[in-house]
C-alpha cells in the first residue's frame, strides 16, 4: 500500500505510465515481474494437488498451459510483441487488422475474451486465497462476540470468503493508486521473498525423509510413463483423469498453440509491450522461465511430506496449506506463508492492472472518451479496476473448488480462442471479421460448455476448436482483405514468418 501511495503521482501522468511504466521499467523488473505472477498461490495449490494424486505423471499436465512459453518469447514472440509498440494486446488489432469496422471489432471482440478470461482468473484466485486462509487464520473465534445470526454465519459457514474478500480489498488498493509501477516493484520484493520460502521447503523435506520413508510413496509415483486409462480413478473426486492418454494428446497440443499464439494470458502481453526495446521483451522472454525453477522445490518438497507423513487430507487442494501449518517450525513458517500472500498478491495484481487496461484502453475510450483528459482516464481506470474485482468475486463464488475454473479457463474458453490468436500472426489473409467471428463463437460455445457438468475435456477442446477455426476461416475468406498498406506496414514493423509471401514479394 506504502508503494501504491509512492508511486501514484508518476503513474498517474498518463494511461503509458500507468498502464506500461512510461516503457521505461528495467527488462530484469519486468522478468521477475512477469514471472511472479504465474507464481501463483492458487496455482501452486493446483499443481500440489494434482502432483499428490497423479505422481510424476502430473508434469503432463503442464503443456496445457505453455511448457516451451519461455523458448517461443526469448527466440521470437517477445520482440514480435514489442515490435507493435500499442498499450494493450487488444489494441494490437488497429495494427494487424486496421482501424476500420471489421478492425474495430475485432478489437472490441479481443477485449471482451480478456475481461472474460481475467475476471475469471480473480475467480480462480479468489477460490484459492480462501481456502489457504481458512487453514491459518481463526476468524470463527471472534463468533462468541457477537450474537449477531449473519455475522456468525459469515465468521463460521463462510470463513474462507471472507478472508478471501479481505485480501483482495488490500491487495486492489495499491494496484489501483501506483499502476505498473507499484505492481513491478512489489513483484520484485515479492519473487525474493518466494524464493527463500522455496528453499526453506526444500531444505526441510530432504532433512525430514529418509529412504524407508520414501518407500512409503505410492507404486510407479515416480513414474512418467503415459497410461492410455487409469482405472482406479473412474468413480472417485478424480474421475476426470481417468483417460489420462487423451487428455496428454489435448494438452500437448493446447500448449503449442498457446505458445504460437503468443502471450496469452494477458499480462503477459503487457509485460514485452513494457520493456525498452524489442531486444530488451527476447531478453524478458529468456529469463521468465528462470525465477520459477524453486517453484519446483517448494512443490514437490509438500508433496514428499504429505505423502509421507501422517495428515489427513479429504480435499487434495488442501495438501498444501496443511502441510505449512504442521511441518514448518514457527518463525520459518511466517515467512513462507508471507511469501506465498505474496505470490497471491503479486498475481492478482497484474491480473487486475492488465484487466484495467482493457476496459479503459478499447472498450471505454472508443466507445466513451474519445476527447477524455489523461486524468479523466486514469480516474476511469480505478473505476473499472474495481469493477473487474467484483466480477471476478462474482465467478469465484459460483464455483466449487481450483479445478473446475481452472479447466474451463484452459480447455473451453482457451481453446476458443487459441485458433484466431495464431492464424493472426501467421496468415496474411486473415481479417478483423474473421478474427472477430472466431473469437466470439469460440467464447459462447465455450459459455455453453457450463451447462454440460460431466463432458470431458478431450471432447470440449476439439468441439470449441473446430468451430472456431471453421467460423475463423469462412468469415476471413467470404470477406475483404486487409488493406495492402496496412499488411505491408505489419509485415514490414513485425517481421513475422508464415504464410506472408504475397505480401513480402510485393513490399
Amino acid at each position: 500500500i506504502s508503494l501504491g501511495f509512492w508511486y501514484k503521482k508518476r503513474a498517474s501522468k498518463n494511461l503509458d505510465s500507468y498502464f506500461l511504466g512510461g516503457r521505461n521499467i528495467h527488462w530484469l523488473g519486468l522478468a521477475m515481474s512477469g514471472s511472479v505472477s504465474n507464481f501463483d498461490i492458487t496455482g501452486t495449490m493446483w499443481i500440489v494437488s494434482i502432483l499428490f494424486v497423479l505422481g510424476m505423471k502430473s508434469m503432463w499436465h503442464h503443456w496445457m498451459w505453455g511448457f516451451l512459453m519461455g523458448a517461443f518469447f526469448m527466440s521470437y514472440m517477445g520482440k514480435w510483441v514489442r515490435r507493435s509498440n500499442v498499450m494493450t494486446a487488444a489494441e494490437w488489432m488497429k495494427t494487424r487488422f486496421g482501424d476500420d469496422a471489421a478492425g474495430k471489432l475485432a478489437r472490441t471482440a479481443y477485449a471482451l475474451m480478456a475481461v472474460l478470461t481475467l475476471a475469471s482468473f480473480i475467480g480462480y484466485a479468489y477460490q484459492g486465497i480462501g481456502k489457504f486462509a481458512s487453514v491459518y487464520i481463526p476468524l470463527e473465534s471472534l463468533s462468541r462476540y457477537t450474537d449477531i445470526p449473519f455475522i456468525q454465519s459469515l465468521l463460521t459457514v463462510h470463513k474462507a470468503e471472507v478472508l478471501a474478500g479481505i485480501i483482495i480489498s488490500i491487495t486492489t488498493l495499491y494496484v489501483i493508486l501506483g499502476g505498473l509501477f507499484s505492481v513491478v516493484v512489489t513483484d520484485v520484493i515479492q519473487t525474493i521473498v518466494l524464493t527463500l520460502s522455496s528453499l526453506f521447503i526444500a531444505f526441510i523435506a530432504w532433512s525430514k525423509l529418509s529412504p524407508d520413508l520414501l518407500n512409503q510413496l505410492p507404486e510407479r509415483f515416480i513414474s512418467l510413463r503415459i497410461p492410455w486409462r487409469i482405472q482406479e480413478l473412474s468413480g472417485t473426486d478424480n474421475a476426470q483423469f481417468e483417460f489420462f492418454g487423451a487428455l496428454v494428446i489435448i494438452w500437448v497440443l493446447k500448449g503449442l498453440l498457446l505458445n504460437a499464439g503468443g502471450p496469452a494470458q494477458m499480462y503477459d502481453f503487457q509485460r514485452f509491450l513494457a520493456a525498452r526495446s524489442d531486444r530488451d521483451a527476447a531478453k524478458i522472454g529468456a529469463s521468465w522461465s528462470l525465477f520459477l525453477v524453486v517453484r519446483w522445490a517448494l512443490v514437490m518438497g509438500i508433496v514428499l511430506l504429505a505423502l509421507t507423513g501422517t495428515i489427513g487430507v479429504k480435499d487434495s487442494e488442501q495438501v498444501m496449506p496443511l502441510v505449512l501449518r504442521d511441518f514448518l517450525p514457527i518463525g520459518i513458517r511466517g515467512l513462507v506463508i508471507a511469501g506465498l500472500l505474496a505470490a497471491f498478491m503479486s498475481t492478482f495484481s497484474s491480473t487486475v492492472n492488465s484487466g484495467a487496461s482493457f476496459i479503459v484502453r478499447d472498450i471505454w475510450q472508443p466507445f466513451f472518451g474519445r476527447g477524455a483528459s489523461d486524468r479523466q482516464a486514469v480516474q476511469v481506470s480505478y473505476l473499472a479496476t474495481a469493477l473487474l474485482v467484483l466480477l471476478g468475486i462474482g465467478i469465484g463464488l459460483k464455483s466449487e473448488s481450483i479445478d473446475e475454473i481452472w479447466n474451463w479457463m484452459m480447455i473451453a474458453l482457451g481453446g476458443g480462442v487459441i485458433i484466431p490468436n495464431v492464424l493472426r500472426w501467421y496468415w496474411w489473409r486473415m481479417n478483423g471479421w474473421g478474427y472477430a467471428l472466431g473469437t466470439i463463437g469460440g467464447m459462447l460455445l465455450s459459455l455453453l460448455t457450463l451447462f454440460f457438468d460431466n463432458l470431458p475435456d478431450f471432447y470440449v477442446f476439439p468441439m470449441v476448436v473446430t468451430v472456431s477455426f471453421l467460423l475463423s476461416i469462412v468469415g476471413s475468406l467470404t470477406t475483404s482483405p486487409v488493406e495492402r498498406n496496412i499488411l505491408t506496414s505489419f509485415s514490414c514493423t513485425i517481421r513475422p514468418f508464415g504464410w506472408w509471401g504475397p505480401i513480402r514479394d510485393n513490399s
